[in-house]
């Protein structure tokens, strides 16, 4: 069993990267943060087998919390580290700030090259890495993060002020923080100077990450997925969803409904087709069209029935069976003219796949008995 201590375990960082952890039950965790009292910080330190130290202060009151919050307690903890004759991996969660010449960059400055000192003194592995902001599922909001506060204030309709939507910020992924420290943790990263960086951060216009930020407010209207082939999309659409509150996680759906039944749209998108659900009543037969380039995948979930196809140019009828005890997807190609009935005592409900979002100036579906 490895002992981890994480400092600063409670604030933003420190409770990801310990869920993270949490999973590895190889790993015995020590979590410290502002409540804990010196004493259980030298008992952490003597039974740690790798520090991850997260605490740090950066929205202090006062400006010489700086230097108590970042530098004097990194200090501690390295000069417990020499006195307790302890020369195991060390891993600092510093800034990009700690190149400027403002109190808080000075202060982070300071705390790195005091466990630059304990790495040099003890020979151990230090590790620092000067992370860009951060951003992710249980941030702070109308704190330190812009990201936090704008998915916060758009999820709940509040106004948010963006001074210069021109700017260029770069951000790093709270999930690739944890897996490269977990890296770390696990010895598979390799210890080179003092030095690090997590390649996987972002560098993009505050404007479009707002601009994004909005656009996921809006697929709930318009049924849309926001482009998951793009890594950073993929993870700000996961923050914004982690900022929802929590009496707003579910949303209506239109369903257009009839004596046959109903038919919902579920999810829409530009490049990946339409996904609905279609309810049929028994005894109920739907289709009876076909498309010249519209092409579809059919699932029936609940109930039993027969999809029947024919194509336009032959009176050959081809039927599939089709039930819910056994999920099997049926392709729908172009040039047939199909139907789908409900052959059972109960709602018949299928999954509708469609490789093209319906488009009523064009909806290529044309009128055709089987």
């Amino acid at each position: 069993m490895k002992n981890i201590l994480i400092t600063g375990a409670n604030g933003f960082a420190g409770k990801n990267l310990t869920s993270f952890l949490n999973e590895n039950k190889e790993l015995s965790l020590l979590l410290f943060d502002v409540d804990n009292t010196n004493e259980e910080l030298i008992n952490f330190i003597e039974k740690a087998d790798v520090i991850i130290h997260l605490a740090g202060v950066n929205r202090p009151k006062e400006t010489e919390e700086f230097k108590e919050g970042n530098y004097l307690f990194t200090k501690k903890i390295a000069e417990i580290l020499i006195e307790k004759g302890k020369t195991i991996p060390v891993v600092m969660s510093s800034s990009i700030q700690a190149k400027l010449d403002n109190p808080y960059g000075k202060s982070k400055r300071e705390g790195e090259d005091a466990l630059i000192e304990y790495g040099m003194r003890m020979k151990a592995d230090v590790f620092i890495y000067r992370l860009p902001n951060l951003f992710g599922k249980w941030g702070k909001p109308n704190y330190n993060s812009a990201v936090a506060t704008f998915c916060h204030n758009i999820s709940r309709n509040i106004d948010i002020q963006v001074s210069n939507r021109d700017n260029i910020v770069e951000l790093l992924y709270i999930d690739d923080m944890m897996k490269e420290f977990a890296d770390v943790i696990n010895g598979k990263k390799k210890h080179e100077g003092f030095y690090y960086t997590i390649a996987k951060s972002h560098k993009k216009i505050l404007g479009e990450i707002v601009d994004l930020i909005y656009s996921f407010k809006k697929t709930r209207e318009d049924k849309t997925i926001p482009d998951m082939s793009d890594e950073f999309v993929k993870k700000l659409y996961s923050t914004y969803l982690s900022y929802i509150p929590e009496n707003d996680f579910k949303y209506p759906l239109k369903m257009n409904i009839d004596n046959r039944g109903s038919f919902t749209e579920f999810i829409r998108t530009t490049d990946r087709g339409q996904v609905s659900v279609n309810i049929s009543k028994p005894g109920i037969t739907k289709g009876n069209h076909w498309h010249h380039t519209k092409n579809e995948k059919f699932l029936v979930v609940s109930g039993k029935g027969i999809i029947r196809f024919r194509n336009i140019n032959t009176k050959e009828v081809i039927s599939y069976i089709v039930s819910g005890e056994k999920l099997e997807v049926v392709d729908i190609p172009t040039g047939y003219t199909h139907n789908i009935e409900n052959l059972g005592d109960t709602d018949m409900i299928t999954i509708m796949w469609v490789n093209e979002a319906y488009d009523p100036e064009n909806p290529d579906t044309f009128s055709k008995e089987v």
